[in-house]
């Protein structure tokens, strides 16, 4: 066999690898071995360098710091800096209170507000419905709320008195009944949970005009509409297939036609529509009752 490094009848050298090139060459042709070299190597270095860094805590101190000390002069930068907060959608008092629950102390870096975090918090106030942050430009934290409407109060087991909004949901504590002129008032357990069923029985009620003082929950099951004059209209329960708002409008039609509500009857009994009982006031009672004891022949 011939030398690889033999010189031909020209003399120039053999142009074929040497047995070493030819070796890499057939390795570099392996994916496992071309991914090791181009992959693995520099992973290798940088793990080891990592590790020479880390095991030294003096070494490992000044990296830190020298991280901590590049990120607070890009958060300390002016353009990132919050330095003023509105809050949009809200009433002043409203307003005022968010400003309380966050308590943010002015200017602050926008990398330091947890902006779902602050936003949790603010969602936790009854008045709010929801609520949305956004850094604006110019360093403006700028919050938009949806404030919930009351449509209602109640008059909690315990003796509160709470606004509500169409879902139940409380809003804010009420002190006087007085404060509130034009908002029906809902009592007993459970009312906050039937908010709509007793909106529909309101707005059913409406041709009594000033006379309806509120309405109260029974059981959880069923409303009673409280008139002036002590005078109560109990409704039936919607779970058994009785229709409340249509018992109550066949009521008040009859009362246009018989006049039922000027007379002399404390409870008007709904809760089975098509045998409605009526009950008269103790006084109204006595009277029929004297009035019966004369057509009978007795003593006045």
């Amino acid at each position: 066999m011939w030398p690889l490094t033999r010189r031909n009848a020209a003399g120039r050298s053999d142009p074929s690898p040497s047995r070493t090139a030819y070796k890499i060459n057939r390795l570099l042709l392996s994916p496992l071995f071309r991914g090791t070299v181009k992959l693995g190597l520099p992973l290798a270095a940088m793990a080891a360098l990592g590790g020479w860094i880390w095991v030294d805590e003096a070494r490992r101190t000044l990296l830190t710091d020298i991280y901590h000390e590049a990120r607070r002069s890009i958060e300390q930068r002016p353009e990132f800096s919050v330095r003023m907060l509105a809050v949009d959608g809200a009433s002043p008092a409203l307003a005022q209170e968010v400003r309380q629950t966050l308590m943010l102390d002015l200017p602050i870096s926008s990398f330091d507000l947890e902006l779902d975090k602050m936003r949790a918090d603010i969602e936790t106030l009854n008045p709010v419905a929801t609520a949305q942050l956004q850094v604006r430009q110019g360093g403006v934290l700028q919050i938009q709320i949806e404030e919930r409407s009351p449509v209602a109060l109640w008059r909690t087991p315990a003796g509160e008195l709470w606004t509500i909004d169409v879902t139940g949901h409380p809003i804010r504590l009420a002190l006087r009944r007085a404060d509130f002129p034009g908002m029906p008032l809902l009592s007993g357990e459970g009312a906050d949970s039937a908010i709509q069923e007793g909106l529909a029985v309101l707005n059913a009620a409406a041709p009594l005009g000033d006379r309806v003082r509120g309405l109260k929950r029974r059981g959880e099951r069923r409303w009673d509409v409280v008139l002036d004059r002590s005078q109560v209209i109990q409704l039936p329960d919607a779970a058994e297939g009785r229709d409340p708002v249509t018992a109550l409008q066949r009521l008040i039609a009859r009362d246009k036609a018989q006049d039922l509500f000027a007379r002399d009857i404390t409870i008007f009994d709904m809760r089975l529509p098509e045998r409605p009982t009526l009950r008269l006031s103790q006084a109204a009672t006595q009277e029929m009752l004297r009035i019966r004891s004369l057509e009978s022949g007795g003593t006045p």
